[in-house]
């Protein structure tokens, strides 16, 4: 797939802020719960959406439906097999739109992005242009 450099770097961005995030919840959470018999140890691979217990990170909505219009959807999977407490499962969603809010700034500087509950997701929306990339 031949992809424009501005949405490379987009992308880049983007993969960079949700590892940092993972690397929060794994240090946080990591040990809660074992992981899925086909999961590798945290570590163990070049892709940290690849190894241990999370994986965070986002899909473009062209946002048919939602009240915020096109953005990311924030996507938090745990792999275990064992059942993850919904308290639980709220608190980290609540720690992943708090980082978000917290980091898009940094990694997205002179640009209006935000995150916040979209229905029952959470959704990065704002300037998404790739003009000031």
């Amino acid at each position: 797939m031949i992809q424009h450099p501005k949405s490379r770097a987009w992308d880049d961005k983007l993969k960079a802020m949700f590892d940092r995030i993972d690397d929060y919840l794994e240090d946080k959470y990591g040990d809660r719960y074992p992981l899925h018999p086909n999961r590798m140890k945290r570590g163990t691979t070049a892709n940290k959406s690849m190894d241990g217990l999370f994986n965070v990170g986002a899909s473009y909505s062209s946002g048919f439906g939602s009240r915020h219009g096109k953005g990311y959807v924030i996507e938090i999977y745990l792999s275990t097999l064992s059942g993850v407490d919904g308290e639980l499962r709220n608190a980290i969603e609540k720690e992943v739109e708090r980082m978000v809010i917290e980091l898009l700034p940094e990694y997205f500087p002179d640009r209006y992005l935000t995150c916040e509950k979209d229905g029952n997701v959470l959704k990065i929306y704002g300037d998404l242009s790739l003009g000031s990339l």
